[in-house]
């Protein structure tokens, strides 16, 4: 039903992409109707958690994004440019010898994110988080020649909105405190549970390149937990490549 609901969802952004640029073709508007599209971005890299707890061993992340947006050029001046849109981003955050963190009872029935040291303990070779937000980014562009957009600089700023879809640990082949192989190395285990991280993130990014390629760097000001949720507030920065065309 998602995958569905996606689909659909780019159809609508296609068209809507077109019915724009159908309407710009006006012979007077001749440097805006050039003006770079840059309608589909697809954005990869890395991502790290600052100001962690001390126990959370983590073992590097990544992060992977797409969306669809609009590109809305300023009448006075089509160098500079608006755009919005709506797409899917993806954080993951990997974990060296951890069992499980989405959380431990503690207190009176409080609900904690538990980082627990397992070195010694039955563990996973590969274990990660993964959070899926539904994002709605906005951008403030510069491009330098926007009559030539793909041999020609570009600067964007912005910040997006992200809704918590989905948010899961997998743990890949189950080790015992020895390093031998419990099930086998095909062996994977799921769990989902959003309760205990924040249902919204707040992020800022910004952007440079040139022609369809740019340098990409987020910071999310939320923070990953919930209040309360985890023994110190931390959060998500992200660089990477943006892929941009259309």
């Amino acid at each position: 039903m998602k995958k569905v609901f996606i689909l659909l969802l780019s159809v609508s952004f296609i068209n809507a992409i077109i019915a724009q640029e159908t309407t710009n073709t006006a012979p007077t508007k001749k440097v805006v109707a050039a003006h770079p599209s840059d309608h589909l971005l697809i954005q990869f890299g890395s991502d790290s958690w600052i100001n962690k707890p001390d126990e959370a061993k983590t073992n590097g992340g990544r992060h992977f994004n797409f969306y669809l947006m609009l590109d809305k050029p300023f009448k006075t001046n089509p160098k500079f440019s608006v755009a919005y849109g709506l797409g899917i981003g993806s954080s993951n955050i990997y974990f060296d010898k951890t069992v499980d963190i989405k959380g431990s009872v503690a207190g009176v029935g409080t609900d904690k994110i538990s980082f627990e040291d397992v070195t010694k303990k039955e563990h996973y070779n590969k274990f990660k988080l993964t959070e899926i937000f539904l994002e709605l980014p906005v951008e403030l562009r510069y491009t330098f020649n926007p009559e030539n957009s793909g041999k020609s600089w570009k600067i964007a700023m912005g910040a997006k909105v992200g809704l918590l879809i989905k948010a899961y640990t997998k743990g890949k082949d189950l080790l015992n405190e020895s390093g031998a192989s419990i099930y086998g190395p095909s062996y994977i285990q799921k769990e989902f549970s959003n309760k205990l991280f924040n249902s919204t993130r707040l992020t800022f990014t910004s952007r440079i390149g040139y022609g369809n390629f740019s340098l990409t760097g987020a910071y999310t000001v939320t923070p990953v937990a919930k209040a309360g949720a985890a023994t110190k507030d931390f959060n998500t920065l992200s660089i990477g490549l943006t892929l941009s065309g259309l």
